[in-house]
């Protein structure tokens, strides 16, 4: 009985002209999302070999290392990373790397387009949590009302059809009838991305596996509360008006009030502001220096070289001793303001978890790695780097330079024999390490087993509204 009402659902909503209208609206925005999503890679992989290159020329004719003040990293592009964005639009893309200092990222996707941050891009997080989301509800608001309309719930149920299987056989075929549009598209997407040289990894495939699923969940979720609201209704335009207006609040509203609604309870410094202690006291610092400075005694030799190393050698203690001084407040002062954004961010997921839209957008972010954390693993290792750079440059010059430090050279006879070009090639590499999936599993589980509530929740509603609906 229960699979002859699903096969029955499925074609009824097969054989309409809704579903076609959704499938080809649903395959074009699918299939374009790849494509874009294909080209945008192509597009970034090609800046940052650009900017690579660029970085490297700028060293020609450099035949002192000394004169290599600092060396850009770049965050690469991930092929993933173009089909569900997150995060990885917004932050900067390149960190000037010197010995010593802070390091700030710059050169945001946005930050060069700012057309596409008013607009985003096109990808599969649009995809599943606005469109899909939205044909759930088309396909879901008039499942028992409107059939009660249409007088043939009554005739349904002149023969002996459980309630329980009819309401089970109702969900499970909308739910293939929505499943449909979206993994036949995708499945076809897949083949896209081998057209464009792109390549995916093992981990890579694990991750679009998971989005795909958490995506299934999340129309699930849509399906089951229109389902709900269908069976506690009469009229099937109640029903529309009901959902579409939680439609809107779960996906437009919810999602930017959990960011304002945080920030009034929960103060995080600003940029400016922490920049602005910073800078106060590396003024004082540099005027406590200043003194020492003048008090400098050079050596007694008539050796102009070695009146020369010891200046520099009483420079470079005076520039430990700032870099000292000024990592323990500025570490005080990020660690403070990281704790409250921490805390902010925090309550803006508690906060959205009433949407499963916004859950969606959670978990495909954190399993891709292009949630928050990915900005926070490359300065990491942006940091890590800094320590290979910082020995490398010691190594070449004898000394940490950058930041804070000033170095000073004799002027050599023109007449001299000139040294040869520095190979800039022997700099050590920056490889940034993508975040893998298992890094993100908790989050993806705990964002996921939310929806599953919500779904659980919502047929349980469905279920017994319907056991008390008047069928006639």
């Amino acid at each position: 009985m229960l699979t002859l009402i699903i096969q029955k659902e499925l074609w009824d909503i097969i054989s309409t002209t809704k579903f076609l209208v959704t499938f080809s609206i649903c395959s074009i925005l699918i299939l374009l999302s790849f494509y874009i999503g294909a080209k945008n890679y192509q597009i970034s992989q090609a800046q940052y070999e650009a900017s690579k290159t660029a970085n490297v020329r700028q060293y020609d004719g450099i035949t002192d290392w000394m004169k290599v003040r600092e060396f850009n990293i770049f965050l690469p592009p991930q092929p993933l990373a173009t089909l569900v964005n997150g995060v990885s639009n917004d932050i900067g893309r390149t960190i000037a790397v010197q010995g010593r200092g802070e390091l700030r990222s710059e050169d945001s996707r946005y930050g060069d387009d700012p057309i596409f941050a008013m607009f985003r891009f096109l990808d599969l997080d649009f995809v599943f949590s606005i469109v899909l989301s939205l044909f759930a509800i088309l396909f879901g608001y008039d499942l028992i009302n409107g059939e009660k309309e249409r007088g043939t719930l009554r005739l349904t149920f002149s023969n002996a059809v459980p309630r329980a299987h009819y309401i089970t056989a109702k969900f499970i075929g909308a739910f293939l009838a929505l499943a449909v549009p979206l993994v036949i598209p995708i499945l076809i997407g897949v083949f896209i991305l081998p057209a464009f040289d792109i390549a995916l990894s093992g981990d890579e495939w694990t991750k679009l596996v998971f989005i795909i699923f958490a995506g299934l969940v999340i129309i699930s979720a849509y399906l089951s509360l229109s389902l709900f609201i269908s069976a506690a209704t009469v009229h099937s335009s109640t029903a529309f008006l009901i959902l579409l207006s939680l439609w809107i609040f779960t996906v437009m509203i919810v999602p930017r009030l959990s960011v304002i609604g945080t920030d009034l309870f929960v103060n995080v410094p600003s940029v400016d502001e922490i920049n602005s202690q910073k800078s106060r006291y590396m003024s004082q610092i540099w005027n406590e220096n200043r003194a020492k400075m003048n008090n400098f005694t050079p050596p007694k030799t008539e050796n102009m070289q070695e009146v020369m190393n010891a200046f520099n050698k009483f420079m470079q203690e005076l520039a430990d001793e700032r870099e000292k001084k000024f990592n323990e407040l500025a570490a005080r002062l990020n660690e403070g303001r990281i704790n409250r954004q921490l805390e902010q961010q925090r309550l803006a997921v508690y906060f959205s978890a009433i949407s499963p839209s916004a859950l969606f957008t959670h978990a495909a972010s954190e399993i891709n790695g292009t949630s928050l954390r990915l900005e926070q693993q490359y300065f990491l290792q942006a940091k890590e780097y800094q320590k290979e750079y910082a020995k490398f440059m010691k190594e070449k010059t004898g000394m940490n330079t950058g930041g804070f430090s000033f170095v000073f050279r004799m002027v050599t006879d023109d007449n001299a024999e000139k040294p040869k070009p520095i190979n800039i090639q022997e700099m050590p590499q920056f490889a940034f390490a993508p975040l893998p999936a298992s890094s993100g599993l908790e989050p993806y589980a705990e964002y996921v087993g939310v929806l599953g509530i919500f779904n659980l929740l919502f047929f349980t509603g469905a279920f017994v509204s319907f056991k008390r609906y008047d069928v006639r």
